[in-house]
């Protein structure tokens, strides 16, 4: 971490860039938050580990908007959100110095005390440097010794690769996490029946209390005004309804993305119900691979979207809904 630091007082100093974007620490040490520092004193608060799991992309919309350039420290799963702001011409790049970072996977305190862990009061091993293959927990009832894959963030055990999609210069090591088929999941519930799927979602969506932290993180939801926010279309009235119809929210939001998402799963990582909203995306994903190709969005800038372009060998709606049966 410190050589990240820096090098980011190093672009500050010599007028390269006029701020930096990345974490500081939060109320706990297991919650650091996106942020900009403006200078060498406000770097003090730089922090870069194990927990930093936000993806800082779409807060370059507006620092794309200020004066001078901004340094970004992007992970390599950040970058391909970066990459399709790009493309949607939402982030300008001259205003943007990428810093590369390490990443060996991000933590989630939620998993950790999964393990049977109560009383948390510090993780350590979760470091840059680290080799990430443990974790010592300390706890009000004593220390314990987990695997560093028992508190990773869903995504990472099914990690899309550690190769930065695009960046200036790269600092730190990255490390192989992936242990996962990334649509078994989704293949799981597919293999439902409707009564089961209805049943399953209707469950998970009806710990919803419309706070829009999924909305407000998702890199891919960049709308400049939303409709759930608007008082013409009672949509403020719908967090006080517990209809399934009223979780309609969460479908609507993912057909919206569908074909721009990256998967980088952030709307899953801040709900604080535990909702695994990047089911829906990643559901879509997954047929949007079978029926037009494998596409990755974010990852090839001039590469042409399958929802967005047309070619004879497009499926035919009688073919989508003959596999819908099946």
């Amino acid at each position: 971490m410190q050589e990240l630091i820096t090098r980011a007082k190093e672009l500050l100093a010599d007028g390269t860039v006029a701020r930096v974007l990345g974490w500081k620490a939060g109320d706990l040490e297991y919650n650091p938050q996106p942020a900009f520092f403006t200078n060498e004193k406000e770097l003090e608060e730089f922090v870069y580990n194990g927990f930093c799991g936000a993806n800082l992309s779409k807060y370059m919309i507006e620092a794309s908007k200020l004066e001078g350039k901004t340094l970004i420290c992007l992970k390599p799963c950040d970058s391909y959100s970066f990459q399709q702001l790009m493309k949607e011409h939402r982030i300008d790049r001259e205003k943007a110095y990428i810093i590369g970072v390490g990443c060996k996977g991000k933590l989630d305190i939620d998993r950790i005390k999964a393990n049977g862990l109560k009383g948390v009061t510090g993780v350590t091993g979760a470091e840059l440097t680290d080799d990430c293959e443990e974790l010592c927990v300390t706890t009000l009832y004593g220390d314990k010794k987990i695997p560093y894959a028992d508190g990773m963030l869903e995504r990472c055990s099914v990690c899309k690769g550690k190769e930065h999609m695009i960046c200036d210069e790269q600092i730190g090591e990255s490390k192989d996490t992936k242990t996962g088929e990334r649509f078994a999941k989704v293949a799981a519930v597919e293999e439902m029946s409707s009564a089961e799927k209805f049943a399953f979602f209707q469950k998970e969506l009806s710990k919803c209390i419309r706070c829009n932290a999924c909305r407000n993180v998702c890199p891919a939801c960049s709308c400049r005004k939303c409709v759930f926010d608007s008082t013409k279309f009672d949509s403020a009235q719908k967090a006080n309804v517990d209809s399934f119809e009223e979780k309609m929210f969460h479908i609507i939001r993912a057909f919206h993305v569908a074909g721009r998402c990256t998967d980088c799963g952030e709307c899953s990582r801040v709900c604080p119900q535990g909702i695994p909203l990047h089911l829906f995306n990643r559901k879509f994903i997954k047929d949007i691979n079978e029926l037009y190709g494998e596409y990755q969005a974010g990852a090839d800038i001039e590469a042409k979207a399958p929802l967005t372009s047309y070619v004879f060998e497009d499926v035919e709606p009688s073919v989508v809904a003959e596999r819908s049966k099946s």
